[in-house]
């Protein structure tokens, strides 16, 4: 089985409907002139739908359990919000984002702790720390379509290429990194039998060595690179065409949690777990070029507006957003979310 369509029949349909049977609120009228975080705050169970401009929160919305990482599906108005609970949950949240209530959540049994989030066409992509495993659910039934294993404790962030035949995950609990590549369906030559694609995807997994407890991470714009953040304070660099660490450097923090390129690909956005400082690091030369203090006890989420002008950063111990310039390398602002923010995604209002 190929991975389906970029955009199957169903996701198209349901986009029209969003688009059809919405009564869309005054905000989003201006959410889809200029965007909207979502940030998911775990002790207040809730996600926070953010207006960009303004950084006034639209809505918070009930969620599950323990909720993590976001991420919006290709409908382009559903939110899916993974639920961890040391590795026991069995539960994915969802949520309208265009009239901002919640939907019933998805069971991704047998999978339990689902961490990490990716989307791809009518795909949903998750892991599942109590599995120590990658799941591939339908994103609009939850029904789970396909599990591929690492073996690995904590596997954690994830990420899918563009065209759906490479994925990244993060083994915070191993110091590893799993490449994931999509083989080609292998073609029947022989005379006497036509030609049948293999009927399931063919996955080769490479393991690749980082530091302790990497578990953030974040490749660049063209695809051929993955910084990776240990607890060291290094980062391990990956060459995504060979499937090797090609080198590791010193970052300046006292241990990277979560890594953001820009979207030009010029700097690199790193978030520590104890540290003070954003760090902004040069891309090409790999030199800090400066620590931008933002609070006290240390940071999550990252999440870069498209214009690459505006870093929003999940502080979770001091139960704010901070919002930091990216061309004067200042923060700006200060949006109180909730309880404990962490996962942070945007959103385009549903255009």
């Amino acid at each position: 089985m190929k991975l389906s369509a970029p955009r199957s029949l169903h996701v198209i349909f349901s986009t029209l409907l969003c688009a059809a049977f919405s009564a869309i609120p005054a905000q989003q009228t201006a959410l889809r002139q200029h965007g909207a975080i979502l940030v998911s705050a775990k002790q207040s169970r809730a996600l926070a739908i953010v207006d960009a401009a303004t950084y006034k929160v639209i809505a918070r919305v009930p969620v599950g359990e323990d909720p993590h990482e976001v991420v919006v599906g290709s409908d382009d108005c559903t939110a899916f919000i993974s639920q961890l609970g040391d590795g026991t949950l069995q539960s994915i949240s969802r949520v309208d984002l265009v009239h901002a209530k919640p939907l019933p959540a998805f069971n991704p049994a047998p999978l339990r702790g689902v961490h990490g989030l990716a989307v791809h066409g009518d795909k949903l992509w998750v892991t599942a720390v109590g599995s120590k495993a990658i799941g591939e659910l339908d994103a609009a039934t939850g029904r789970v379509l396909g599990v591929l294993g690492t073996g690995k404790d904590n596997t954690h962030m994830l990420w899918i290429s563009r065209d759906g035949k490479k994925m990244l995950a993060a083994n915070a609990g191993a110091g590893t990194m799993t490449v994931f590549d999509l083989n080609e369906p292998r073609v029947n030559t022989g005379a006497a039998q036509p030609y049948k694609p293999n009927p399931q995807p063919d996955w080769h997994a490479t393991l690749l060595p980082v530091g302790e407890k990497a578990e953030g991470f974040a490749v660049s714009p063209d695809e051929r690179e993955a910084w990776v953040g240990n607890a060291d304070g290094t980062i391990s660099v990956l060459d995504l065409t060979a499937n090797k660490v090609s080198a590791s450097f010193n970052a300046g923090t006292l241990g990277a949690n979560r890594v953001r390129f820009t979207p030009d690909g010029s700097r690199v956005i790193i978030t520590t777990h104890t540290g003070k400082e954003l760090v902004v690091v040069d891309a090409h030369s790999r030199k800090v070029l400066k620590l931008i203090p933002i609070e006290e006890r240390g940071a999550s989420g990252i999440q870069i507006s498209p214009e690459g002008d505006r870093a929003f950063i999940a502080c979770p111990r001091d139960n704010i957003v901070a919002v930091v310039d990216l061309v004067k390398l200042e923060r700006i602002a200060t949006i109180d979310v909730g309880i404990e923010p962490d996962g942070i995604t945007w959103w385009d209002g549903g255009r």
